[in-house]
């Protein structure tokens, strides 16, 4: 295939000045920067690229600088050691043969993403050479980042890992940390954690945004006051891929090595290797790449030329930690012997090798058994390289070991068995029996201890490092399919995949069974549910297309429209896009009023600022209404449609129940969790999720549910008497706080009470309540005073749940579910008073996630003796799913008893069910 290397040559240069020593020539001129350089080019041409680029920053201003004037106004200027080696540098690179390119009014970056994007579609490998955070935006399939420093390749789940992110949220993560060397203002003290979280929470920036005011603390009252200037981050943080350029992907092949401008050059600044290998002809080996990735991908390791690292301080020693016997199982009687173990075995462990992470499409290679630690089998069944041993056959092999996964009685055991139950059921085997999974016994067991992937479980628990999937098929872009693996390496790999888990198991279960809460949390709710979550998996919800099509369509006509009635108000043409365009239009030549200042005191054109002109002229609200339509296109109608599953005509999300903490769910590629709800254009997004002929779409959500977890768990005698009568709680709350009857609550005042019974679940302070309502600081103190000499019971709930956690260093849900919380000893105040509030929070959120998986398990139950109705989806605390016409009430009826049934309140839990012929109907 062809690939294209695109050098980030600002990075290069920067990276090496900082990491080593400052060194000279006999002359005096500094060289460490350039030595540094030429050693990381040379080791890029070792890769012999089809294409390739050496991009650096043009002299001048560019268009952030017009969008933000303080753009990275704050760095210093560059060393005069530094300044003095980037014409020797440019030299070197010339000579190499590397095509230089330089574009005036952008960055490198944008360069760099244009040419990325653009050989990706052409179906050109592309890898970009750079220790610039900013390039993760760009990660994607056929497109990797190498840090060439550091010898890393990051993939998708190498960005996951190390930012908790993946790319296509990572310029909404960038926005929100800032970045203090470019100057871009974020969410002051928001860090990478804090970002990611939020993320996770609310889907996007978008999200958080909208629902900021829930945000509680001194973090949340940060947030507020950068509201007006995210959506400015944003554009800074974003690169551009649509740079006008005068080459193409295809003009950027190597040119001719200038041997004698290198020997002149090497010879000057004294790198004598280059010089001697430039003489002999011979090549540079380069370094040995190491794939950052996350838990169920391709796994972390050392490189090749480090020792490993010895066991962690605290790891558990276990006794068994000596690598295994393993066996390669590719004969009839070999299998038969297995078979025969497997039989016998009081537990089984299990795992598969595949050709993709999408359990869905993925081919099975082979598997891998274990009934004793250490001793262990794989049985290949499609290795396809030339010269590969014959293998047994797949398809008998599966028929065979078929009954034995099938049966209920043959306890199992797997590390995300999830994936291996969805992969098996590609090839009719309906796992059953699944007993055990260790990454469910690390979660339950602490969740925040470490990442619960077998390589970071493995070394914790058992102090051992395990094969790395990089050492058997290779890295980044020379990274070979499993079933190119040979049987013997594949073997070692695979089988210890098995071994490891057993191990895991007998570490971890123990714990478990010593805390009969716990053991109860694992056996009642995580492994029953893992089976729910993959017949979810792999039923999938079914999109209309071609309504998505057609609402693309839409879209694009509306805003092409809005941009034809915004020229006819400006009176001319120009970018909508264009934060300076527009503010030089709004407020220079139609002189509004600006009622919204950036923080250098400039007119913003953000949301909120455009809102609050959006009365003195039309053109505001044109400008908001195009941005709007331009997210929800991009965002989803767009995408949505492209991840239809060509085989089953269905959308498959991801559910992961070891993500969040508090015990969440939560749902990837796509995320069907984060579908926009509350405007009419995001709504018809939901009108795409249909149900087929003669079925219908029903939904069924808890109704106020962390609230009522709160009057349960704080007992107060008001809000239970508030929720018992079943009237609105929102309206008796601001009865009971303003002390007026019912019927006399007015609208601003049953919007305080929601606002606190809400926000005191988030730890929402009088400040954060003020902004919100609209009132002052000391009015928005008498609220919440009021509402505590009301509630007494709830201000004791959060006082006794505060000394709770500093106690024990974790609080629990209602059954049992411990949520661990980092920081509450912290030296740092915020912190410290972060980790108080999420305390509180937690068992709500946790109790939440606990019921309505409980929900699941009961509803899943009983709909296993039916075949009238599907459930389809998990989003927060609703459920959907599909039914036939003729079973709607049937089935809303028993779907609405086991919900409200899933736990035992001191008020009643309430479920709302909806049917209509596509999501958004049955709402």
């Amino acid at each position: 295939m062809a690939k294209l290397i695109l050098i980030d040559g600002s990075s290069y240069l920067y990276r090496a000045f900082h990491a080593l020593p400052p060194l000279s020539n006999a002359q005096g001129e500094p060289t460490g920067a350039l030595f540094g350089v030429v050693n990381m080019l040379r080791a890029t041409l070792k890769e012999q690229p089809t294409y390739m680029a050496f991009v650096s920053d043009a002299s001048g201003p560019n268009f952030r600088n017009d969008m933000y004037a303080q753009y990275k106004a704050n760095r210093p200027p560059m060393p005069d050691d530094l300044r003095a080696q980037v014409q020797p540098m440019l030299d070197i690179v010339a000579a190499l043969g590397f095509p230089i390119l330089r574009v005036t009014g952008v960055e490198a970056d944008d360069v760099i993403g244009t040419l990325a994007l653009a050989a990706q579609a052409q179906g050109i490998e592309v890898e970009i050479s750079t220790s610039d955070k900013d390039f993760a935006q760009l990660v994607r399939p056929g497109i990797t980042l190498v840090n060439t420093m550091t010898s890393t390749v990051t993939d998708r789940d190498g960005v996951i890992a190390k930012f908790g992110v993946p790319p296509e949220r990572i310029i909404d993560f960038l926005a929100l940390t800032g970045d203090s060397i470019d100057n871009v203002p974020g969410v002051a003290k928001c860090g990478p954690k804090t970002a990611a979280k939020w993320l996770e929470q609310y889907g996007s920036l978008d999200g958080i945004i909208e629902r900021a005011a829930e945000v509680g603390g001194k973090i949340g009252e940060n947030l507020r006051e950068a509201l007006p200037q995210l959506p400015l981050s944003r554009e800074l943080v974003t690169i551009k891929t649509d740079v006008a350029l005068d080459v193409g992907v295809t003009d950027l092949a190597p040119r001719a090595k200038d041997v004698d401008a290198l020997r002149t050059l090497f010879t000057r600044y004294e790198f004598k290797q280059a010089l001697k290998e430039l003489d002999n002809g011979n090549a540079t080996v380069g370094a040995h790449p190491r794939i950052e990735s996350g838990a169920g991908a391709v796994r972390e390791s050392p490189s090749p030329d480090q020792d490993h690292e010895q066991p962690s301080q605290g790891a558990l020693l276990h006794e068994d930690i000596a690598p295994g016997s393993y066996e390669l199982v590719t004969t009839p009687a070999q299998l038969q012997a297995w078979l025969a173990k497997l039989e016998k075995a009081e537990l089984i462990a299990f795992d598969t090798e595949t050709t993709s992470l999408d359990a869905l499409q993925a081919e099975i290679v082979g598997a891998s058994f274990a009934v004793e630690s250490g001793h262990a089998c794989y049985i290949p069944l499609a290795h396809d390289y030339p010269g590969a041993p014959a293998q047994l056959d797949r398809e008998a092999t599966l028929a065979a070991l078929k009954p034995i996964l099938e049966t209920p009685a043959r306890p199992k055991l797997g590390q995300h068995a999830k994936y291996d139950i969805n992969v098996l059921s590609q090839y009719g085997i309906a796992v059953q029996g699944l007993k055990h999974d260790s990454m469910l016994e690390s979660f339950v067991w602490n969740a925040t201890a470490t990442r619960h992937d077998m390589d970071s479980l493995a070394k914790k628990y058992l102090g051992y490092d395990t094969v790395k999937y990089e050492q058997v098929a290779g890295k980044g872009a020379k990274q070979i399919s499993f079933s190119q693996v040979d049987l013997d390496t594949a073997c070692r790999y695979a089988a210890e995949d098995a071994d490891v888990t057993l191990r895991l198991h007998r570490a971890l279960w123990p714990k478990l069974e010593s805390e009969p809460a716990l053991r109860k949390v694992y056996e009642e709710i995580e492994i029953p549910l893992v089976p729910v979550l993959a017949r979810m998996e792999q039923r999938g919800v079914l999109i209309d297309a071609h309504v998505l099509r057609l609402q693309s369509q839409q879209l694009g006509k509306r805003m092409h429209e809005l941009q034809q009635q915004a020229y006819a108000e400006a009176g001319r043409e120009f970018n909508l896009d264009s934060p300076k365009q527009l503010q030089a239009i709004l407020f220079d030549e139609l002189g509004l009023a600006a009622k919204v200042k950036t923080p250098t005191g400039q007119p913003s054109t953000n949301e909120e600022a455009l809102e609050a002109i959006a009365d003195e002229h039309a053109l505001p609200r044109l400008i908001l209404d195009y941005r709007g339509l331009a997210k929800l296109r991009s965002t989803y109608t767009d995408k949505l449609s492209s991840m239809v599953n060509p085989r089953t005509g269905r959308v498959h999300t991801s559910y992961h129940q070891g993500g969040a903490a508090t015990g969440r769910i939560s749902s990837s590629d796509p995320n069907l969790q984060n579908i926009p709800v509350r405007t009419e254009e995001g709504r018809r997004i939901r009108q795409a999720f249909i149900a087929p002929d003669g079925w219908r779409v029903m939904a069924a959500d808890y109704s106020q549910i962390e609230l009522r977890i709160m009057a349960h768990l704080s007992g107060d005698e008001g809000l239970l008497k508030a929720f018992r009568e079943g009237g609105d709680v929102h309206r008796a709350t601001a009865a009971e706080v303003f002390g007026i009857a019912p019927e006399d609550v007015t609208g601003n005042q049953r919007r305080a009470a929601k606002a606190i019974n809400f926000g005191l679940m988030y730890g929402m302070s009088a400040f954060g309540l003020a902004k919100q309502l609209g009132v002052d600081r000391g009015e928005a103190g008498d609220y919440m005073a009021r509402y505590f000499a009301r509630y007494p019971g709830v201000q004791a709930f959060m006082e006794a749940t505060r000394k709770q956690a500093h106690r024990d260093g974790y609080v629990e849900t209602i059954f049992g579910r411990r949520l661990y919380l980092e920081n509450l000893t912290s030296r740092n105040q915020g912190l410290r008073q972060g980790a108080e509030r999420a305390a509180v929070n937690a068992p709500m959120q946790g109790s939440a996630a606990d019921i309505i998986k409980r929900a699941m398990i009961a509803v899943d139950g009983w709909l296993a003796g039916r075949d009238d109705a599907r459930m389809l989806m998990q989003v927060h605390d609703e459920l959907v799913f599909e039914v036939r016409a003729d079973a709607v009430e049937a089935v809303r009826a028993g779907v609405i008893a086991r919900m409200s049934g899933a736990a035992e309140l001191k008020v009643p839990l309430l479920v709302d069910a909806g049917v209509g012929a596509n999501w958004d109907e049955a709402h």
